[in-house]
């Protein structure tokens, strides 16, 4: 099984110079935890955002959601890799080091998002 087998096409997006309150309100519109960052050109690299950054610069930075962008508190570079890769390394890449969601990149351009939920809801529907 492959990368664009189970990834999510449906990706929401956030401009680096976004505001972090426009970012939460992206999320809750759209019932995401996380947004990928645009790059801010073509030949830089795509960053992401959590409900985990924004609460740590909220609580414990005490950082303002109305001054500060998302460009200073983003992921940045975000992990990706490439549509035909197969799950097995995917997995293996995010239970070694932690990730629970890596980008999915066609020539450097966006294509999805892949999530450990995605590849644990995959081997439970193998199960059933």
């Amino acid at each position: 099984m492959l990368v664009k087998d189970i990834m999510v096409t449906e990706v929401i997006t956030v401009s680096p110079f976004a505001k972090v309150r426009e970012a939460l309100s992206l999320m809750k519109r759209h019932k995401v935890k996380c947004l990928v960052v645009d790059k801010a050109n073509e030949h830089d690299a795509y960053g992401l955002i959590t409900y985990s950054t924004i609460i740590k610069t909220i609580v414990a930075e005490s950082g303002d959601i109305d001054l500060i962008n998302v460009y200073d508190v983003c992921a940045k570079p975000a992990i990706a890799v490439g549509q035909d890769l197969a799950i097995k390394h995917v997995a293996r890449l995010m239970t070694s080091y932690g990730f629970n969601r890596i980008l999915v990149l066609d020539n450097n351009s966006l294509v999805g998002l892949i999530t450990i939920t995605d590849i644990i809801d995959t081997i439970l529907d193998m199960v059933e």
